[in-house]
């Protein structure tokens, strides 16, 4: 990286994983982060700034002047809170206000969806709810629609925040008292139809606006199960869903950095839009990718978010998509199924399964259990790999409902 010498990187945000693997890399760099993160910065030698992610239009520009002064040329997002915030630090860096704007359409679900049905990309029907009167009659209409006149056999519709990473404030309504449940303080919100077939998410490594890299991860059960790369069965579509892909990155105008869409696919190979990403991606997927192709995806968003990367590192940097796995890899999140957790039980059958890996399950310090929010909130993560998807996933199903908490 010789063209970066002496020009810093910074990440937006915290994340230990993405920091050791920039560490590792032939380039300065500097951490904007929550200030508790201080103290341990600077046992760690890692240089800090503290930063609270708020008041983006007011504190935009102290934000960059600190950055200018330490030479800096490229910020990269790490969560989602931080990705309007890299660009507006980018959008000054490199001179192009029309970065900022774009970042607007990877954070506003509604304007998301808005512009990728304007580039012909099939998504559900949506609307934004400001009250909830608005979903109760956004959920009679979309099963009129349907012809479905009973209640009992609504189809279900989705409520979620604009702005809010993965599942947080994530509803799914299939009877009118259920719209009861959100309180009046979550809106406004967008609403969208159910869409059918397997979920999965990819992740896409971007560099001068062509995709270097490509990951499908197949959900075994949104929030709770995935792996790495998917199955022969979803993998078999890898042309159409890369087409969509490149699609996608033309309609948002992504030019460098990382996407982590998420699409629904169905047994005939039709593709639907969910929802779209600019950050590192959650459920443990930078991780998978890492175990099965033996490269720091950590280091390759770097990489792919600096416009001075050239051809030739980034074509030394990625291997060949699927075929260069060295196995599956996958994690099953676990969430206690009671109120109070007692003990912790893991069977000897799933430890002593060639496929297992490791785990982080832990005994709380309170026993009494957090409330979930969204698919958060989960109380450890068991990992696998092995060379066979149809054993991967079928062992993620098995311990789906298993009481390892009790």
């Amino acid at each position: 990286m010789k063209q970066n010498k002496g020009k810093i990187t910074a990440l937006l945000g915290w994340s230990l994983n993405a920091i050791e693997a920039i560490d590792k890399m032939d380039r300065p760099y500097v951490v904007v982060g929550p200030p508790e993160f201080q103290s341990f910065a600077d046992t760690h030698g890692i240089q800090f700034v503290p930063w609270v992610f708020n008041h983006l239009e007011e504190r935009s520009g102290e934000l960059y002047e600190k950055l200018k002064d330490l030479n800096t040329k490229v910020a990269v997002p790490i969560y989602e809170e931080t990705v309007e915030w890299a660009a507006a630090m980018n959008a000054r860096l490199w001179n192009n206000p029309c970065i900022f704007h774009k970042s607007l359409l990877l954070r506003d679900k509604g304007l998301m969806k808005r512009r990728a049905q304007l580039a012909g990309i099939r998504v559900g029907v949506f609307e934004e709810a400001n009250n909830k009167e608005d979903i109760h009659y956004f959920l009679k209409r979309i099963n009129e629609a349907l012809c479905n006149i009973n209640e009992d056999d609504y189809a279900p519709i989705h409520v979620k925040p604009f702005d809010k990473a993965g599942t947080v404030g994530h509803y799914m309504i299939r009877k009118p008292e259920e719209i009861d449940q959100i309180d009046d303080s979550e809106f406004p919100l967008l609403m969208e139809s159910h869409l059918e077939g397997q979920e999965f998410s990819c992740e896409a490594f971007i560099h001068n606006g062509k995709v270097r890299f490509l990951n499908i991860t197949e959900y075994v059960k949104l929030g709770h199960s995935n792996f790495v790369p998917a199955s022969p069965s979803l993998e078999k579509w890898r042309p159409q869903i890369r087409e969509a892909i490149e699609k996608l990155v033309d309609a948002f105008g992504v030019k460098y950095g990382i996407i982590h869409p998420e699409f629904f696919i169905t047994q005939d190979g039709t593709l639907s839009f969910g929802e779209v990403a600019n950050r590192i991606p959650g459920g443990h997927i930078f991780e998978h990718i890492e175990n099965a192709y033996g490269f720091s995806p950590y280091q390759g968003q770097v990489l792919c978010c600096d416009p001075d990367t050239t051809e030739e590192e980034i074509e030394a940097f990625f291997p060949e998509e699927v075929i260069s796995a060295k196995g599956h890899s996958g994690n099953l999140m676990v969430y206690p199924n009671v109120k109070i957790v007692e003990k912790l039980n893991i069977p000897n059958k799933l430890k002593s399964h060639p496929y297992f890996v490791k785990h982080n399950m832990f005994i709380p310090v309170t026993s009494k259990v957090a409330e979930r929010v969204g698919f958060g909130n989960h109380y450890g993560t068991i990992f696998f790999f092995g060379n066979d998807a149809d054993e991967m996933r079928s062992l993620l199903i098995d311990y789906e409902k298993y009481n390892f908490y009790q």
